[in-house]
């Protein structure tokens, strides 16, 4: 079964984190998701409660780990943005995905870099085709860190 990473919003605001839940739970339709606790509704913008360099070497890891990564990327975060890079960098599949409406705007850099796919959608469920045929192209990645 092929692993995903999962980056959404943590410490950068956790209003989005139903619909974390609800990507999440269409991802698992397809791949193990190693970071399904991102999409915890307990979770709050405190995060975890671990040092900052663990949690850094654990989600490296992770990404390392994975054979893609997806990105709800719609409530900007510097952690996510960052992820994004760290995957490109190992070549890393990255799936974007952005909630439109209310005025907001994808950031520049995830939007024109050449190593993301982008899908502007508006509900979990408008999403799932393109996160299902997106992880059936998937190369099986054997990166590791």
């Amino acid at each position: 079964m092929k692993k995903v990473y999962f980056a959404c919003s943590i410490r950068g605001g956790r209003d989005d984190a139903d619909y974390y839940a609800e990507l999440v739970n269409i991802i698992q339709k397809y791949a193990e998701v190693l970071t399904e606790l991102f999409a915890n509704k307990t979770l709050t913008a405190e995060g975890m409660p671990d040092p900052s360099a663990d949690i850094w070497s654990k989600d490296i890891r992770w990404i390392g780990q994975a054979d893609a990564v997806i990105a709800e990327v719609t409530n900007p975060s510097l952690g996510v943005g960052y992820e994004i890079a760290a995957a490109e960098k190992m070549g890393k599949p990255v799936l974007c995905l952005f909630r439109k409406g209310n005025g907001r705007k994808l950031s520049a850099m995830i939007d024109g870099s050449p190593g993301a796919t982008i899908l502007e959608y508006t509900t979990a469920e408008t999403a799932e085709h393109t996160i299902a045929t997106f992880l059936h192209n998937l190369r099986t990645h054997q990166a590791s860190i």
